[in-house]
């Protein structure tokens, strides 16, 4: 039996490192978290105040949501979300291959765009830490 991802130390540990390595590439990330498609953290970003438990529940379900009103509108796959308020924006995404979600707060001080391509980025490498090399 495979241990859970939110309680496997090695993704725990390199997720860690990875967010951290986000925040210092992007100054304005305010909030950074991995979670599992069922709801649970997996680690986030040091120093955040936010309720871990809680966003990540309400993250896997609007990942959830995003992808299921793709599917309802034949559009293909949802490849990111994007929450986009007068105080900064929300990108969110799906870990290549992985049951697991990327969900990072940006403040208004940064471009969408950037945003997005360090998302992607971080993604990526949460990806390639999960798939085992042949």
């Amino acid at each position: 039996m495979s241990t859970a991802l939110h309680k496997d130390e090695h993704v725990i540990e390199r997720g860690a490192a990875l967010l951290a390595d986000m925040k210092d590439v992007c100054s304005s990330l305010v909030y950074a978290a991995l979670l599992t498609d069922d709801g649970f953290e997996v680690v986030r970003l040091a120093n955040s105040d936010s309720d871990g438990g809680r966003f990540a529940s309400m993250a896997s379900s609007m990942q959830a949501l995003s992808e299921a009103v793709a599917r309802e509108l034949h559009i293909g796959p949802s490849q990111y979300t994007i929450i986009a308020s007068a105080h900064g924006h929300v990108v969110q995404l799906r870990v290549p291959e992985h049951p697991l979600v990327l969900s990072a707060l940006f403040d208004d001080d940064e471009t969408l765009g950037k945003a997005l391509a360090i998302s992607r980025q971080t993604a990526e490498k949460v990806a390639a830490i999960l798939t085992p090399v042949p």
